[in-house]
């Protein structure tokens, strides 16, 4: 019977995919601990996350020869990301994106928010990316998992209501990470939770000039020179920020205001319905990322602002177009607009939204 046993553990042995967590203390911040979590699946895929500010930190995918490269750009410690930056992985609330003028009614109750763009607000006053998240390890099915929870307080940042949220990254077996948000509110308020990674398919060697994109949207919120919302969706069609079809960067960047792509698309889907919205191949490395989300837009930025006076990972000196935004979201300043789709949350109301970005080699 014991050898029957073992050859039964031999052949699970054999037959099972493994993946594998690992939690490393990072330092701390206002007297929390902060933890660098490493998740790694059966193809040696390898992501990094921290609690501070849910950040993505690394993202090892291999190239068409199967070398491993790191596809995020940000910063090997813990000091440089609570210095200034230009939100490097981290996670967006409680509103991604600009809200004009900083403020919106509820009920004909007006609420002023945080001014840090300008006279607007921008990422909820930044606060979800700077403050340390309770972090747990989990496995969804057989995928190493990241659960992040986090409490913002009523009234903070000018925000109604106490808002409960839930982050959780999962790397896949077929080399996705998958993010999911959940938050639950006392009091009716408005949420848009987004990730604010940014990347870069030849693993940094090179800008996104050269990466071709396509998305699923042909259409667009107009914004004045703030890069704010006018209320007016307009289309895409014949502009020179069209990606209906497949096109590289290089070849319309250096024409658009403000430095290059910097749009929230409205894509071709139903709201809510968890569908592929855009695609985008390097050719060099042939590294593909295609991306999925609920949501019904995406803030898609060129790294138009990033300053050659960022040093990242590797000792790489950072500079314009050096990676890539991709924030799915409800649409930037959408309490303002009852022409958007609605981004309010009542407390009888669960707020829920998945992002994959599923990485491949052609």
């Amino acid at each position: 019977m014991k050898y029957l046993i073992l050859l039964l553990f031999l052949l699970c042995f054999a037959g099972c995919k493994y993946t594998h967590h690992n939690t490393e203390f990072w330092g701390k911040h206002d007297n929390k601990d902060v933890y660098l979590y490493t998740l790694t699946n059966d193809n040696g895929v390898s992501f990094q996350i921290t609690n501070y500010g849910g950040r993505m930190v690394s993202l090892m995918v291999p190239d068409r020869e199967g070398k491993l490269g790191d596809v995020l750009l940000g910063f090997d410690n813990l000091e440089q990301y609570t210095e200034p930056n230009p939100a490097f992985g981290m996670i967006v609330g409680r509103y991604a994106n600009r809200i004009r003028n900083a403020q919106f009614s509820i009920d004909s109750t007006t609420y002023n928010l945080t001014k840090n763009a300008g006279e607007h607000s921008i990422h909820g006053g930044g606060e979800f990316g700077n403050v340390v998240w309770d972090g747990e390890l989990v496995t969804t099915g057989e995928e190493p998992a990241l659960k992040l929870h986090y409490i913002s307080p009523n009234g903070s940042h000018g925000f109604p209501g106490t808002l409960d949220c839930y982050v959780t990254y999962t790397l896949t077996a077929d080399n996705s990470v998958k993010i999911k948000f959940e938050a639950t509110t006392d009091k009716a308020t408005h949420v848009n939770m987004s990730s604010h990674a940014y990347f870069n398919l030849s693993a940094l060697k090179s800008t996104i000039v050269n990466h071709l994109v396509r998305m699923n949207a042909d259409r667009y919120t107009v914004i004045d020179e703030d890069i704010v919302p006018t209320g007016e969706i307009d289309s895409v069609i014949g502009k020179d920020w069209d990606l209906t079809k497949e096109i590289e960067l290089s070849e319309n960047i250096n024409k658009l205001n403000h430095g290059g792509y910097h749009y929230n698309y409205v894509f071709n889907k139903p709201i809510g319905l968890l569908e592929e919205v855009l695609s985008i191949r390097e050719p060099k490395s042939g590294r593909t990322l295609t991306v999925s989300t609920t949501q019904p837009g995406v803030q898609f930025y060129t790294g138009n602002a990033i300053s050659d006076t960022f040093v990242g990972k590797y000792n790489i000196r950072y500079g314009k177009h050096m990676g890539l935004c991709l924030e799915t979201q409800h649409f930037p300043d959408s309490p303002n607009h009852g022409n958007f789709p609605s981004s309010l949350l009542l407390p009888d109301e669960k707020y829920e939204e998945v992002v994959i970005y599923k990485f491949g080699v052609e």
